[in-house]
């Protein structure tokens, strides 16, 4: 196998881009600086599925993108690469899918969970064994590059997939903080009957003790009883609503202090979860719970940037809820181009280079 140096050397970044491949880049897992593990996973959405077919989306769309930042010079030499895709969990989500999906129609009927008919006995149950094996297959394939010395990415999915590299990373670190970007805080309880439902995801991450801090940013649609848990925390979470944040722009409050703001909240170790909902939902049109409101990918991409000016270490990173749609697929374009952005200043972090 060609080493990394060899791999730049014959790559031409000009060139056409090459379907199969992340981004069309030379480079494979064994020799990249940043590993990205993709989980085909959906099955509690709760609102619309096909999230499940983000990272082949992505895949699929990224050789299209120019390798250029004007920020991060040669981003490219960072060397990233993406797993195969692996049709067992695939196959695995939609198995699954197919029972949630009409146990979640029966609840939506009004029926209540306390008299669950037969055809769903089993089901929670099932779902969360089979939830607690993908974070244990997760942590074990993470683990596997972090002992390496890679930067770890997750490409997912629902919101729940992540859960399995947070738990690997709080192995490593002993204190770290979560930059969630998001439409929804995420902040369930064990939603719909499952423990680890795409709306539970920094419920169960919060049960990490090595989670010092929760930072969210555009949250726009939330309960009372998530609403409660922030303001409970002590401060452990701290959620930057998206109605607070554009009041205090339309008053003359600029972004670069807002994301002074949020990165100011944050410990110098930073895990960055971002749902593709967290954006204005005309780039995400696909996603599977769209808010109206939300940042311009851009925005995203300079508030990440003020995490790495900082000083602060990005350890680790997921981008999840991207799902494909329509004849030329939008959704994985510009979930493409997020995962680009934040996979280079997610090395660039680890290398503490400028």
């Amino acid at each position: 196998m060609p080493s990394k140096s060899e791999q730049i050397a014959r790559f031409d970044p000009d060139g056409v881009g090459r379907k199969g491949s992340l981004f069309g880049l030379p480079f494979t897992p064994e020799t990249a600086k940043v590993v990205i593990i993709p989980v085909p996973w959906d099955v509690t959405v709760s609102y619309a599925g096909g999230t499940s077919g983000g990272p082949m989306a992505i895949l699929e769309a990224s050789p299209q993108i120019d390798y250029f930042l004007a920020d991060i010079p040669d981003a490219w030499k960072i060397g990233i690469a993406m797993e195969a895709v692996s049709t067992a969990w695939a196959e695995h989500s939609a198995a699954l899918r197919t029972r949630t999906e009409l146990y979640i129609e029966w609840l939506e009927a009004g029926n209540s969970r306390e008299a669950l008919p037969e055809e769903f006995e089993g089901l929670l149950e099932d779902v969360e064994e089979a939830g607690r094996q993908l974070n244990d297959w997760l942590a074990e394939q993470a683990n596997k590059y972090l002992e390496q010395g890679k930067v770890v990415g997750v490409l997912g999915g629902d919101h729940s997939s992540p859960l399995g590299l947070m738990q690997a990373l709080a192995r490593r670190h002993e204190a770290f903080g979560i930059l969630q970007i998001d439409a929804h805080a995420d902040l369930r309880e064990a939603y719909e009957g499952f423990r680890y439902s795409h709306a539970s995801i920094m419920t169960n991450a919060l049960e990490l003790e090595q989670v010092r801090k929760l930072v969210q940013v555009g949250v726009r649609d939330f309960a009372e009883s998530e609403k409660a848990a922030v303001d409970m925390s002590n401060g452990r979470v701290v959620s930057f609503y998206d109605q607070t944040l554009k009041e205090k722009q339309y008053a003359g409050q600029t972004w670069r202090d807002q994301c002074q703001q949020i990165v100011g909240a944050l410990p110098d170790k930073v895990y960055v979860s971002f749902d593709i909902d967290g954006l204005d939902p005309k780039l995400c049109p696909h996603t599977g719970t769209p808010v109206p409101g939300g940042f311009e990918l851009d925005a995203i991409h300079y508030l990440i940037k003020q995490v790495v000016l900082s000083g602060r270490q990005i350890i680790g990173f997921d981008l999840c809820e991207v799902a494909p749609g329509g004849n030329e697929d939008w959704d994985g374009n510009v979930g493409a181009r997020a995962l680009y952005r934040l996979a280079a200043w997610a090395g660039i972090s680890d290398n503490r280079e400028l």
